[in-house]
């Protein structure tokens, strides 16, 4: 393997931020969702809203995860560099293994959050096609 330097961890910095902007977009959406959702059912409680509250609840989780594993990746590749810049080379190779592990984990969730979103989508659409 060669010798980990300054700009491999450094790459990664444009890939996490945009990443984070996609998740930010996607919570700030979600709470304009939930927000609505709260003043139907606050309105007209019924069993269909409760169920897309669970759903919201859990997809909002997930979406947690998916932003502290990719700023934990974040934290821990400029961790990184400053290991390098340190000269403890071991150390900051072990380090940047392990914000990319972070950074797999977050996408992983990634892909299981979209997939309870289309999920969901797929049940709301399904009310139209019985009309």
């Amino acid at each position: 393997m060669e010798q980990l330097t300054l700009t491999t961890p450094a790459l990664l910095f444009s890939a996490i931020s945009l990443i984070l902007l996609a998740y930010t977009n996607r919570f700030l959406a979600y709470a304009s969702v939930v927000r609505s959702l709260h003043e139907k059912f606050k309105q007209s409680p019924n069993q269909i809203l409760l169920g897309q509250i669970n759903n919201m609840r859990k997809r909002l989780r997930l979406t947690r995860s998916m932003q502290i594993l990719g700023i934990s990746s974040l934290l821990l590749c400029v961790l990184c560099m400053f290991l390098i810049y340190v000269e403890w080379q071991t150390i900051a190779e072990i380090v940047f293994g392990i914000a990319l592990v972070m950074l797999i984990l977050s996408l992983g969730i990634s892909i299981r959050e979209i997939q309870i979103s289309v999920k969901a989508l797929d049940l709301h659409l399904s009310d139209m096609e019985n009309l």
